[in-house]
C-alpha cells in the first residue's frame, strides 16, 4: 500500500511490471490459456442448454402423453369399471379380473424376492469370502438386470410351465416376474448394506454382540431405506411388465376372477395390451385402455409413495 493507501494503484502498475517482464512465449501461453478457458466455458453453456431443453422435451412429450390418456378416459374410469368382469361390450367391461390378477401375482413376487434377495445380499456382504467366485457372482447378478425380459419368460416357461407342469398360473407367473427382479433387489440391498459406516459395526463388536446380531440390530435397521427404494422399484417393474407374461402364455381374455394360485389369470398391462390390439376392431376398447392405464399409474404412483414415506420415516430415526 502506497502513502495515500491506494492498494489498487500498486496492484495495476504491478501487473503492468510483470507483463513487461513476460517474454514472448510466456505471453502467448497466457493468451492461449485465455482461449482455452473461454471455449470451455462456451462448450460448458452448450451443454447446459442442450440438457435442459433436452429434459423439457421429455417433460413435455410426458405431459401430452398423460394428458391423452386422462382425457381418454373420462366417462369410462368409474367404480364399475373396477368391479366389472370382462365383457365383449365395450360399456360393461371392467377390470376386475385384472385386478385380482395383479393382486394374486404380487402376494407371490414380493416375499419371494424380498426374502431371497436380502438373504443374498447380506451373504454376500458380510458373510462371503473376498476372492475370484465372489466377485464372478457379483458381476453376474449386475449383469442379470439388464437381460431382456423376454429371457426370463422364455425361462419362465421352460422350467415352471413345462417341467414343473405349472402352465400359465400365477404360481408360475409370480416365480417368472420374481427372477426378473431379483437382480435388482440383491443390487439394491447390497449398496445399501455396503454403505452403513464399518464403526458402526466395530462398536456392536466392542459391545459384545456376535456377527448375526450386529447384522439384524445394527445394519439392516440403517439398511432398510435403500433395501426398500428397491424393493419398490422391483414391484414398480413387475407390475408394468407385459412381455414375459405372454411368453409364459397368460391369456389376454379371461373371463372369470382367479381364487388361488393355480388358477389362470391376466393381470393389467396384459389387459391394456388386449385392448389396445383390439382397437382397430372396436374403437371404444382405445378408452378402456386409457382408463386401466391411469389405474396402472395411480397403482405405481401409491406404490412409490409408500416407499419414499418408510425411507424418510427410517432416514430421521437413524
Amino acid at each position: 500500500m502506497n502513502k495515500d493507501g491506494n492498494e489498487g494503484f500498486i496492484l495495476k502498475e504491478d501487473v503492468k511490471l510483470m507483463n513487461e517482464k513476460m517474454t514472448r512465449p510466456e505471453k502467448e501461453q497466457v493468451t492461449f490459456n485465455k482461449d482455452r478457458i473461454a471455449w470451455r466455458i462456451g462448450l460448458n453453456n452448450f451443454a447446459k442448454h442442450l440438457f435442459f431443453l433436452s429434459t423439457v422435451f421429455a417433460i413435455v412429450v410426458l405431459g401430452i402423453l398423460l394428458y391423452q390418456i386422462v382425457v381418454g378416459s373420462i366417462g369410462w374410469l368409474d367404480w364399475q369399471f373396477l368391479t366389472n368382469n370382462l365383457s365383449i361390450f365395450p360399456e360393461k367391461a371392467g377390470i376386475k379380473g385384472a385386478i385380482m390378477g395383479t393382486l394374486f401375482l404380487m402376494m407371490i413376487v414380493i416375499p419371494i424376492t424380498l426374502i431371497i434377495g436380502v438373504a443374498t445380499a447380506i451373504y454376500l456382504e458380510e458373510y462371503a469370502t473376498e476372492g475370484r467366485i465372489q466377485r464372478i457372482i457379483k458381476v453376474n447378478i449386475s449383469n442379470l438386470a439388464s437381460v431382456p425380459s423376454v429371457i426370463f419368460g422364455l425361462l419362465g416357461l421352460t422350467v415352471f410351465s413345462r417341467m414343473l407342469n405349472l402352465g400359465p398360473s400365477i404360481l408360475a407367473g409370480g416365480l417368472t416376474m420374481s427372477l426378473l427382479v431379483l437382480p435388482i433387489v440383491v443390487v439394491a440391498s447390497q449398496e445399501a448394506l455396503r454403505s452403513v459406516p464399518g464403526f458402526l459395526r466395530e462398536a456392536s463388536y466392542g459391545m459384545g454382540a456376535d456377527k448375526w446380531t450386529t447384522i439384524w440390530r445394527v445394519v439392516l435397521p440403517i439398511s432398510i431405506p435403500g433395501i426398500i427404494t428397491g424393493a419398490i422399484l422391483s414391484i414398480s417393474r413387475a407390475i408394468g411388465e407385459t412381455a414375459p407374461l405372454v411368453v409364459l402364455g397368460v391369456p389376454t381374455l379371461i373371463m372369470k376372477i382367479p381364487t388361488g394360485i393355480m388358477d389362470d389369470f391376466t393381470v393389467m398391462p396384459i389387459q391394456i395390451y388386449y385392448w389396445t390390439l383390439d382397437t382397430v376392431l372396436t374403437p371404444e376398447y382405445a378408452y378402456l385402455a386409457s382408463a386401466t392405464i391411469v389405474v396402472l399409474l395411480v397403482t405405481l404412483f401409491i406404490l412409490n409413495s409408500v416407499a419414499i414415506i418408510i425411507r424418510n420415516k427410517f432416514q430421521k430415526k437413524f
